[in-house]
């Protein structure tokens, strides 16, 4: 057994290892840690569970477990569990701060028995910051899960903190699970965007418009900016057909004021800005953040403050990113729960317009350091952040993390992006557009100046998933005019996944993003009118599509007889056949949304077969689409029925390919007297 201290400072690719990697999950004891009521949980004993967050450039960090006191004579310890048990060959302890301190480490096993793995004399830190290794010769007898760690903190001045414990079947190192992988489906050269963009002055928050059309950036202390101090000011630059970025202009009032301003998100109609702080008349500003408008003249509207409830932030700064069905908000803040700094939260829309109180996303994306710049991907499971927390190159990288499910609060481990991407320096504000070609982020290595703006083109482990916007109009099916109407979008099989828009056809063509891997519905509702309903499968599109569609709607003319396109039935049966769902939906959708209305069901057949047979058969037919009517929340009272047998055709009885279309429901919307 001996004790390996390896700092790794160059990353390379390694093949795939067998070694069975795990990192301490659960805090079983531990004697004290630090608190602090002016912090929130920052150096508590949880920082030491999961991976390191201080690697490979070891150093003090908020996010690592350190003692309440920095030397304690009667001695500090860590009792740590572990998912699975297993039988082990080595333990990695990663000491970030003050390492030296360890005086033994013990296992226990399944029963609780204590078995000694190591002692440590006087002396055996070879660095303040070290990764202190345990290799067994074979594997222990015993089904480890969890161990205890022994401190004499006399050994060391000062604090000592222990950010990361991790064990392995194997003797392969550790800290090679730990390695950033480069290889060829990595990011390739940034590109930074040039004089169009950037300047000798700060350029930072790029936001690409989900179409990829617009860049909203923000600049500061630029000569161009409002007011007197040239505060932060957005700035918008258009796509051109050359294939290059116009010239930056700045963007007038009243999205621009004297103070900061920044464009946070937009959706994925382009008609509404997500932005920075909360605007008052006066041009004063206050933490929070806004909406803003596309008016139908073509101007921005003043931006309206959101009404989250019990916002609380404790840093001066704060960030936010809009998900694509415009009912999530993710945001930076900091309170006394936060893991470290500013952390991500996220908070949903209510029903009265408020968002509820933010609930932090979590321990595998939150850190005991500051995350920073998240942005939702237009598909609305990609996430990248900053952060100094994970595994990372420099001061402050850029990681991506996935959405596990539609809680918001469980997501996969961080991803770093790579050396490309990633600098020595502070790195962040990552934003994509729905191709996700491309991303654009700010970064201070190489620049024009101070921050710049850059582009890279993301690789397609990195891509957010493939999307399908949808964009047209809604169309009066007899004036052939656009009219207003609400869309609603819906997962097939999870009617609960929803995104709706109110089409205005007078600010332009509806657009949404919906993910490609998900087969969707689009219904159309207006009052006075049939809903609409199609159905939408583009699951085996790899690319990013753009599809036009628009949706013809038909006036809902009272007492006058329509029949049902999908509601046909076979040869002398009253059973309703595949397919039907869709009509009657449009049904439903009229009596619910119309309250004054009534409806007249009237049953049909063709000539074949005894005159009063039909005519029983008719009168069933009508009582099973009623049955169903009723079992979807339809008032009985309010549905009339008639049955006509065979005496009401509208199609030729002599052939079959003509006489099915006699077998048919029809219905009337009537008044309500």
């Amino acid at each position: 057994m001996g004790i390996r201290i390896f700092i790794l400072l160059i990353f390379i690719s390694l093949p795939s290892l067998a070694q069975k990697v795990k990192w301490a999950s659960q805090i079983i004891s531990v004697s004290s840690e630090y608190k602090d009521p002016l912090l929130g949980k920052e150096y508590r004993a949880l920082h030491a569970l999961g991976r390191p967050s201080k690697y490979p450039k070891m150093s003090a960090t908020p996010s690592a477990w350190q003692s309440m006191t920095p030397d304690s004579p009667d001695g500090e310890y860590l009792l740590v569990g572990f998912d699975t048990t297993m039988a082990i060959k080595q333990v990695a302890i990663f000491e970030n701060s003050g390492a030296g301190s360890i005086i033994s480490v013990d296992g226990l096993d399944q029963n609780n028995k204590i078995y000694p793995l190591r002692t440590f004399a006087p002396g055996y830190a070879l660095s303040s910051s070290q990764v202190t290794y345990i290799r067994l010769p074979s594997k222990t007898s015993f089904k480890l899960k969890g161990i205890k760690i022994s401190f004499n903190s006399l050994r060391v001045k000062g604090y000592s903190q222990i950010d990361a414990i991790g064990i392995s079947d194997s003797d392969e190192l550790i800290e090679n699970s730990l390695k950033l992988n480069s290889d060829a489906n990595a990011f390739q050269a940034r590109e930074n965007l040039g004089n169009a963009i950037n300047s000798k002055f700060n350029e930072i928050c790029p936001v690409v418009s989900p179409d990829g059309q617009k860049l909203y950036f923000t600049r500061w202390k630029h000569p161009d900016n409002l007011g007197a101090n040239k505060n932060q000011d957005i700035w918008v630059s258009n796509w051109q057909p050359d294939r290059t970025w116009s010239k930056a202009t700045l963007y007038p009032a009243p999205i621009n004021n004297d103070e900061n301003n920044a464009v946070c998100g937009i959706t994925p109609n382009g008609k509404t800005l997500l932005l920075n702080n909360v605007y008052g008349k006066d041009g004063t500003m206050e933490k929070g953040v806004s909406f803003s408008f596309l008016l139908r003249t073509g101007e921005w509207s003043f931006p309206k403050a959101l009404k989250i409830l019990n916002f609380k932030n404790k840093s001066e700064f704060s960030e936010y990113t809009l998900a694509p069905n415009g009912k999530v908000l993710v945001m930076t803040t900091e309170t006394k729960d936060t893991y470290g700094g500013k952390d991500i939260y996220v908070s949903f829309l209510n029903a009265d317009d408020s968002w509820s109180e933010p609930k932090n996303v979590g321990p595998v994306v939150n850190t005991g350091e500051a995350e920073s710049t998240p942005f939702i991907a237009p598909d609305g499971v990609t996430m990248y952040f900053s952060s100094s927390g994970h595994v990372g190159y420099g001061n402050n990288d850029i990681f991506l993390s996935r959405r596990l499910d539609d809680t918001w609060q469980n997501w996969s481990v961080p991803e770093n992006l790579g050396p490309i991407v990633n600098t020595p320096q502070w790195d962040g504000y990552f934003s994509v557009s729905a191709k996700g070609d491309y991303a654009y982020f700010s970064s201070t290595e190489n620049s024009i100046g101070a921050e710049d703006i850059y582009r890279i083109k993301i690789p397609e482990k990195a891509k957010p998933l493939t999307l399908i916007q949808l964009t047209g109009q809604v169309i009066n099916q007899k004036t052939k005019e656009p009219m207003a109407a609400r869309i609603v979008i819906k997962a097939k099989g999870n009617p609960s996944d929803t995104l709706s828009i109110d089409y205005d056809p007078y600010v332009g063509d509806y657009s949404f993003m919906w993910p490609a891997k998900k087969a969707f519905t689009v219904q159309i509702k207006k009052t006075g009118y049939f809903s609409k309903v199609e159905h939408f499968d583009f699951t085996s599109e790899k690319n990013f599509l753009q599809v036009n569609r628009n949706f013809f709607l038909q006036m809902v003319e009272k007492n006058k007889a329509y029949a049902l396109a999908n509601i046909s039935f076979d040869q002398g049966k009253a059973d309703l056949k595949p397919g039907f769902e869709a009509e009657l939906e449009k049904v439903i959708a009229i009596l619910s949304d119309n309250d004054q209305y009534t409806l007249l069901l009237e049953g049909h057949t063709d000539n074949q077969g005894d005159w009063n047979d039909n005519l029983k058969l008719s009168l069933e037919r009508v009582e099973i689409v009623k049955a169903y009517l009723v079992s979807k929340g339809v008032n009985a009272n309010r549905i009339e029925t008639k049955g006509w047998g065979g005496s009401r055709p509208l199609a030729n009885n002599f052939i079959e390919e003509t006489r099915k279309n006699n077998r048919r429901v029809e219905f009337t919307i009537k008044t309500v007297e």
